[in-house]
């Protein structure tokens, strides 16, 4: 696990990841031009779909859910060939 310090709507907070997550939300953000702390800020707003999940669950479940969208795109482009 590697825990990261951030700043997120002017709190400070701490998130222990394993460091695939961290991999994958740096590559995340890279690709949709954000930077990791704006990206995972926005991630914190969407408090609704949150689930009553931790700051932490909610990083997982959000990159388990990008990845899915690229698989079902990647599917959705291959099956159109």
């Amino acid at each position: 696990m590697q825990k990261r310090s951030l700043k997120i709507a002017g709190h400070a907070t701490s998130v222990a990841l394993e460091p695939e997550f961290w991999k994958a939300l740096e590559n995340i953000a890279t690709r949709r031009q954000l930077s990791l702390s704006a990206l995972i800020a926005t991630i914190d707003r969407q408090k609704e779909a949150s689930l009553g999940r931790n700051l932490a669950s909610q990083l997982r479940v959000f990159v388990l859910n990008d990845c899915k969208g690229l698989c079902d795109s990647h599917n959705q482009t291959t099956n159109e060939i």
